[in-house]
């Protein structure tokens, strides 16, 4: 009897060993749900809006015209040439190369710098970002998929995106994104483009995104960038996002 009673307490340590552990893993998942602005949408520039409004003509010109910044990615020479032909033809007034103007979604990784704000969607198998700009959306998948020969065969703006949790931080990589997006800016790339994310609250309501993106095609060498974000305060008018209805100006475009 005595001995029935030992197997039974070893049996209910050893049960209690495995599920603390499981346990406390899961309490580091945390929740990014909510809504969230840029807050320094636009790199160095200055003139922008304050976090949390949205853009209007005070957002940066990105015609190229002022030259290539010194955090810019490195662009081999074909890639540099068709950037080059982009900022002709938008510096010209063309909207040929212009995805806003045609109600097209930003891609990836741009679609990160959400200008007019985000919200994030959360739940065990997948993390929606939802981008208030052209009411881009992204899905990140977390419950183990990979992408099918049929997702990598059809490139899309905002590519296949899969990931997991290395305890509180959300590791995100991104394959199959279309070949006539920007990396960012008016930045262009190949359909070679690969993008892996580290995304963590760093406080309670501040967002970080950090960015690595590899094109053995149009990049020297692997770009990397930081995106921040605040998450807005319930009632206070910039938790909800509004509709874009970007095709209602669509005829403006040339």
């Amino acid at each position: 009897m005595k001995s029935q009673v030992r197997s039974q307490v070893r049996a209910a340590r050893i049960a209690f060993a495995l599920v603390v552990p499981l346990a406390l893993l899961a309490q580091t998942t945390p929740d990014f749900s909510g809504v969230y602005y840029p807050v320094n949408p636009f790199g160095n520039f200055r003139g922008g809006p304050p976090a949390g409004a949205r853009p209007t003509a005070s957002a940066p010109l990105a015609d190229g015209s002022t030259g290539r910044g010194p955090d810019e990615p490195l662009l081999t020479p074909e890639y540099m040439a068709k950037w080059k032909e982009i900022s002709k033809s938008l510096v010209a007034g063309s909207s040929e190369y212009d995805l806003t103007a045609k109600c097209l979604p930003p891609g990836m990784p741009a679609v990160m710098s959400m200008f007019y704000g985000m919200e994030v969607m959360h739940d065990k198998d997948k993390i929606t970002f939802f981008s208030e700009l052209n009411d881009a959306m992204r899905r990140v998948y977390l419950d183990g998929r990979k992408p099918s020969q049929k997702a990598l065969d059809d490139p899309t703006y905002a590519g296949y995106s899969t990931g997991h949790w290395e305890r509180d931080t959300l590791v995100v990589d991104t394959v199959a994104i279309r070949g006539d997006t920007f990396i960012e800016g008016i930045t262009p790339h190949s359909e070679a483009m690969t993008v892996h994310e580290r995304i963590r609250l760093i406080e309670p309501t501040l967002l970080e995104d950090r960015i690595t993106v590899s094109d053995p095609k149009a990049l020297k060498k692997p770009w990397e960038t930081v995106k921040t974000y605040r998450k807005a305060k319930p009632g206070t008018g910039t938790d909800e996002l509004r509709e874009f209805a970007c095709a209602e100006g669509i005829a403006d475009a040339k």
